[in-house]
């Protein structure tokens, strides 16, 4: 199954974490942060969303900060995925 995103939506699959800390330490999965790195999968068409034209700026394979809390988590084929707004994606990594 694919996942295709609609208007100024995203889809995106999470970086993983560090397990370990700087000093060698090694955390559990309940000590880690959630990560906010992600690389998109997926990019939805744009065009006008609420009145305003969207011009999608990211494409696949980007990797991107997310706001901490946003989006919709979904599971597909046993990986998690996060569908976003466009507008939920704070910055290009590059």
């Amino acid at each position: 199954m694919t996942l295709k995103p609609l208007a100024d939506r995203v889809v995106v699959k999470a970086v993983e974490a560090e397990e370990t800390t700087k000093t060698g330490i090694i955390l559990p999965g309940s000590a880690q942060e959630k990560p906010q790195v992600a690389e998109v999968v997926a990019v939805g068409p744009g065009g006008v969303v609420d009145g305003k034209e969207v011009v999608m700026t990211v494409k696949v394979g980007d990797k991107v900060i997310t706001s901490k809390y946003s989006g919709t988590e979904v599971k597909c084929d046993g990986i998690e995925y996060n569908i976003v707004k466009q507008s939920d994606i704070l910055a290009i990594v590059e």
